[in-house]
């Protein structure tokens, strides 16, 4: 099975040595965030064909990966990059930062190891289409060479989504709109030829009615085919994607909501900014679950 670590937090920034701990102990209990008792997922080497770690930062978590590598396992990260402004993104490292991490995961392990994340793409007052096509640019052209994907999304406006940006725009002053089709073709249209510029193809999540445009292509975010390069073998997975448009591989997610503190005005994962940092400073690095 393929491990998902998390696209429900960020694991490698802030919960590092949790999961150092669990690896160590073989197995991890995860909270259903659909109700319902716990599960329980095995970490054993022999029941883990690869991992798939999402992040922002991922300088807190060299000895996570280094255990990884000891036990020969392969893993690639989707790393999220955007550089937005403070009003959207709370408390994210810098775009700089952020580059020399993936550079130097790039030196680590290979292109294919790395996925860049410019997700999601939302329009805004303090970022309307061409501020994304220049911001996206300079990114693109700092991470030549260090990587062959990037996938992407326009933000939808899912109810808890709309209620913490609306609470944002009150706040910093500034408006957002989920745009008309056809404005969303036309930035995906520019975007895909400045990736393919800098060698990179631009890939979809979940929005299948974007793909096609310049090249495009569904997004593979849990991708067995990449983890079967990087371990020199092919894994035995399954397409199994989580929701409509979802081309991933079939996963098990070990992370929890509502427990990445980073304050993106946008996350789908996160109801209450506070609540997830009080969840943080209450986590158990010792614990079973990352939520206790």
């Amino acid at each position: 099975m393929i491990i998902s670590a998390s696209y429900r937090t960020d694991i490698p920034a802030f919960y590092g040595r949790w999961f150092v701990g669990r690896l160590a102990a073989g197995r991890v209990r995860v909270t259903n965030p659909y109700g319902g008792p716990p599960g329980r997922v095995s970490l054993a080497p022999q029941d883990v064909d690869g991992f798939v770690f999402w992040t922002r930062n991922l300088e807190p978590f060299a000895a996570g990966l280094a255990a990884v590598e000891a036990l020969g396992l392969p893993y690639m990260v989707q790393f999220t990059a955007t550089g937005y402004p403070r009003a959207l993104e709370r408390s994210t490292i810098g775009a700089e930062r952020a580059v020399a991490q993936m550079r130097a995961l790039r030196a680590r392990r290979g292109a294919r190891a790395l996925v860049w994340r410019y997700d999601p793409i939302l329009v805004s007052s303090l970022t309307p289409p061409g501020w994304h096509e220049a911001n996206f640019a300079g990114l693109a052209r700092s991470l030549e060479g260090a990587c062959d994907e990037v996938v992407v999304s326009v933000a939808q406006p899912y109810r808890k989504t709309a209620r913490t940006l609306d609470a944002a725009a009150r706040a910093h002053g500034f408006s957002w709109h989920d745009p008309p089709a056809e404005e969303k073709r036309a930035l995906i249209g520019r975007l895909a030829d400045i990736a393919g510029g800098h060698g990179m193809a631009l890939t979809l999540c979940s929005q299948p009615g974007l793909v096609g445009i310049a090249g495009t292509r569904p997004a593979v975010c849990v991708d067995a085919v990449r983890l079967s390069d990087l371990a020199g073998r092919p894994l035995a997975a399954r397409r199994k994607g989580n929701r409509e448009g979802c081309a991933c591989f079939e996963s098990r997610d070990i992370g929890a909501y509502d427990s990445c503190p980073q304050g993106c005005a946008y996350c789908y994962a996160v109801s209450s900014h506070a609540a997830a940092r009080g969840r943080l400073l209450a986590h158990d690095p010792d614990g079973e679950a990352l939520d206790g």
